[in-house]
């Protein structure tokens, strides 16, 4: 089963929807984060989700065992009504795309930190402070990343923009200068 993204994204809406209706939206929240948390520690539990062979009946019993308990009601009815329509194979992209569609709802955006060493927590606030006065934002997520391979500096994603000030990318742009030789004068 291939994800798709679409119908991921109309049972997300629907179940924000619901949640709303009910007043229920931080217990789905929270649910869906340990649900998304869960597929992604967990590849055998998405393979299951997604196999063909084992039938809804069985996959929804091992839902059961591992969520009875943790999540709302709300959330466990949705699950059955996934199984039931045959849609269990889209509850990693479906709880995704809610979480996606929660912060739209509650103004949050997310921003990507990636740099080569891990960063200070005074160095988190200020960049997630100067995200807020630069970009008037009112809630921001910082997701922060290490790759060593940047050797140094930061690239920062937030919506649109991209800041790349790594050490690896101003390497890579001097080595681009060498190769179309802009160092090199021509003598004629």
């Amino acid at each position: 089963m291939t994800p798709n993204p679409r119908l991921a994204a109309r049972y997300a809406k629907s179940i924000l929807d619901l949640s709303l209706e009910k007043d229920q939206v931080e217990a789905v929240h929270k649910d869906m984060l340990l649900l998304q948390a869960t597929c992604r520690e967990s590849r055998d539990l998405v393979n299951l989700l997604r196999s063909p062979i084992v039938k809804a009946d069985k996959k929804g019993k091992i839902l059961s065992a591992i969520f009875t308990g943790k999540i709302s009601p709300l959330t466990s009815a949705f699950i059955t009504l996934l199984l039931r329509k045959e849609r269990e194979g889209n509850l990693p992209e479906i709880a995704s795309s809610f979480v996606g569609q929660y912060k739209i709802y509650r103004g949050i955006s997310t921003a990507k930190l990636t740099t080569a060493v891990p960063v200070s927590d005074e160095l988190r606030q200020a960049i997630l402070q100067k995200l807020k006065t630069e970009r008037n934002l009112q809630q921001v997520e910082l997701d922060t990343e290490i790759r060593k391979e940047l050797i140094g500096g930061f690239i920062l994603e937030i919506g649109d923009l991209r800041m790349d000030s790594s050490v690896a990318f101003e390497l890579n742009n001097v080595r681009k200068q060498f190769q179309n030789n802009d160092f090199v004068y021509k003598i004629r």
